[in-house]
């Protein structure tokens, strides 16, 4: 009997240490490895440069004093051409002219802006939006008829410069942490809906 209560309790504590090592097994296997952290392409605290060319060129500078918001200065050219009529006519002698000439000159804008950014987590791409209000400068010209003494002519007025609002949206993707490409569009208010137009910008960006 003693033999048999032995053999029982030895085979337990067997049976005990087999269990034992199967559970101490199993918590080994469940233990998970945390992931290293994304790679981060967009920083607090950082100055972007840009520059685009399309008809044109620009550059805007932008400071990132959050992650997500920004606030800078836009600054713009580009070789604007238009065509008229110079008509003159001389009642008093029968003369009559008519004619389509062409003229070439820069108009531009300086703009301060706001932009709010969202970089995506774990990803190159950062879509955004801005908006941003200034001045535009080297456009306004205006064909008006003059009648005096039995002559007609047309007079072209000089350029202007009107105030400006601007807003858009666009996206941005990294190559590195400090250079990337963006392309974006925006719409520009200018006295007036016939004056208002549609601005399309790719290039180049700088973050230090």
């Amino acid at each position: 009997m003693k033999k048999s209560v032995l053999g029982l309790l030895c085979i337990a504590a067997i049976t005990s240490a087999a269990v034992a090592g199967t559970e101490t097994y199993s918590g080994k296997e469940m233990k998970q490895v945390a992931p290293p952290p994304c790679p981060q392409w967009y920083a607090d605290n950082e100055f972007n440069v840009e520059s685009d060319h399309a008809f044109g060129g620009g550059i805007d500078l932008k400071y990132f004093f959050h992650r997500y918001f920004g606030v800078g200065i836009e600054g713009w050219a580009v070789d604007s051409r238009r065509s008229f009529e110079d008509v003159f006519v001389d009642l008093n002698n029968g003369v009559f002219s008519d004619t389509t000439r062409h003229e070439s000159r820069a108009v531009g804008s300086v703009l301060g802006t706001l932009t709010l950014r969202y970089p995506i987590p774990c990803t190159r791409f950062s879509p955004y939006i801005f908006g941003g209000g200034g001045g535009i400068f080297g456009g306004g010209e205006k064909t008006s008829v003059v009648v005096s003494d039995g002559i007609i002519r047309t007079e072209q007025t000089g350029s202007e410069t009107r105030a400006i609002g601007q807003v858009g949206g666009g996206m941005a993707v990294r190559m590195t942490p400090h250079i990337g490409w963006v392309s974006d569009f925006s719409w520009n208010f200018v006295d007036g809906p016939h004056n208002n137009f549609g601005m399309v910008r790719t290039g180049v960006n700088f973050a230090f």
